[in-house]
C-alpha cells in the first residue's frame, strides 16, 4: 500500500521547488462554466506503490489541436474564442521502482466543478483534469483540490522558452528543444527535460522529470523519448 503525502507536505514540497522570480507562460484565457464533472471509468488495473518520483508532462496545444480544431469535445481549447494556448499541462505523474507508473489508486473524493474550473487555463479541458486526478493524482495526494494546485504552482514556476520563433530556425533537433528549455529555468540540464515527437516528428509534449522532493531530476531513456539528433519540427497553428 502506498503512502500518500499530506496536502501540506506536498504543496511545501512543490512551492520550494521554484526558483526565485519564477515566470509563468504568457498566455490569454477564459475558463467556463463548469456545470457538472465528466465520470472516469478506469481503463487498466489499479497499481500502487512506493513513489520515487513525478513526471509534469506539457502538451503543445497547437500540434494537439491540429486534428481537432472543428471538434466540439476540444472547443475551448483548439477554438481560440476563450484564448489560445502553447504549452499546457497533460497531467502531473507519480513514478515507481523500475520505470512503473502508479494508476487508479483508491478512490477518493471527487473534483467539484470549481475545482475543475480553476484547472482549466492550464489544463483546458474538463474531462482531462478529471482523468488525472482518477488516475494518477489519487496515487499522490487524497484530495483533487491538493492534487491541482501542485500541479499549478510547478507549471507557474517556469519559463516557458519562445517556441513560436524556436520553430522557425533551420535544422531544428529535439536537442534543441530540450536545451532551450533548460537555458530558460534555472537548476534545470537537458538531461531532466524529455522531448515526445510524434511519428512525423512534430513536437507532442515536453516531459520534465522531478525527484521526489519535486527537484529537477534526470530522465529515464521512456520519459526522455527523441535523442538529441533526431530532427523536429513545431506546429505554431498557422
Amino acid at each position: 500500500m502506498i503512502r500518500r503525502c499530506s496536502s501540506r507536505a506536498l504543496l511545501l514540497l512543490a512551492a520550494l521547488a521554484l526558483p526565485p522570480a519564477a515566470q509563468a507562460q504568457a498566455y490569454q484565457c477564459r475558463a467556463p462554466a463548469i456545470r457538472s464533472v465528466p465520470a472516469i471509468a478506469p481503463d487498466g488495473p489499479r497499481l500502487e506503490m512506493p513513489l520515487t518520483g513525478y513526471t509534469l508532462a506539457l502538451s503543445w496545444s497547437p500540434e494537439f489541436c491540429r486534428p481537432r480544431e472543428g471538434q466540439r469535445g476540444h472547443r475551448f481549447q483548439c477554438s481560440g474564442e476563450r484564448g489560445t494556448f502553447g504549452l499546457v499541462v497533460h497531467g502531473l505523474w507519480p513514478q515507481g521502482a523500475r520505470g512503473r507508473w502508479p494508476q487508479w489508486c483508491a478512490s477518493g473524493p471527487k473534483p467539484t466543478p470549481a475545482e475543475i474550473r480553476a484547472q482549466m487555463c492550464v489544463m483546458p479541458s474538463a474531462r482531462l483534469a478529471a482523468r488525472q486526478w482518477a488516475k494518477h493524482g489519487s496515487c499522490m495526494a487524497r484530495r483533487p483540490a491538493t492534487y491541482f494546485r501542485v500541479t499549478r504552482i510547478l507549471f507557474g514556476g517556469l519559463r516557458i522558452p519562445d517556441y513560436d520563433r524556436i520553430s522557425g530556425e533551420d535544422g531544428l533537433t529535439a536537442g534543441r528543444i530540450r536545451d532551450a528549455f533548460a537555458q530558460a529555468n534555472r537548476g534545470w540540464s537537458p538531461a531532466d527535460v524529455g522531448v515526445k515527437l510524434n511519428e512525423r516528428g512534430w513536437l507532442e509534449e515536453i516531459r520534465l522529470c522531478y525527484d521526489g522532493n519535486f527537484r529537477p531530476s534526470r530522465c529515464d531513456a521512456r520519459r526522455f523519448g527523441a535523442g538529441n539528433a533526431a530532427s523536429a519540427w513545431i506546429w505554431r497553428g498557422l
